[in-house]
């Protein structure tokens, strides 16, 4: 299993309506995808203060590393990726990293 976790630097007075359907579309479009299986979403609640700058974010898991590839080439997926890039200013302010689970 992989799990693959976003973080978000939100813009200021970003549309809370719009990351609320990107979220929501994320969420069908994993439903859909084989080797998909599960979606988190929401608020950085950042009991240790250690990262402010990312208010929001996701998880998604997957199978293996090919179910996340076919996910990460998936024009739904593509098209999503755009809308929260614009939801954050840039793609500099998104944070991406995949954990492996121990075999």
């Amino acid at each position: 299993m992989i799990r693959h976790c976003v973080m978000l630097g939100l813009s200021d007075g970003h549309d809370a309506l719009e990351l609320r359907e990107v979220m929501q579309a994320l969420d069908a479009l994993v439903g859909r995808l084989p080797g998909c299986c599960h979606f988190l979403a929401g608020e950085n609640i950042d009991l240790e203060g250690k990262t402010p700058e990312f208010p929001y974010g996701f998880t998604i898991d997957f199978d293996d590393a090919v179910a996340l590839e076919n996910y990460a080439q998936h024009p739904e997926h593509k098209l999503l990726g755009g809308r929260l890039v614009a939801l954050c200013g840039g793609s500099e302010k998104i944070s991406v990293f995949d954990l492996k689970d121990r075999e």
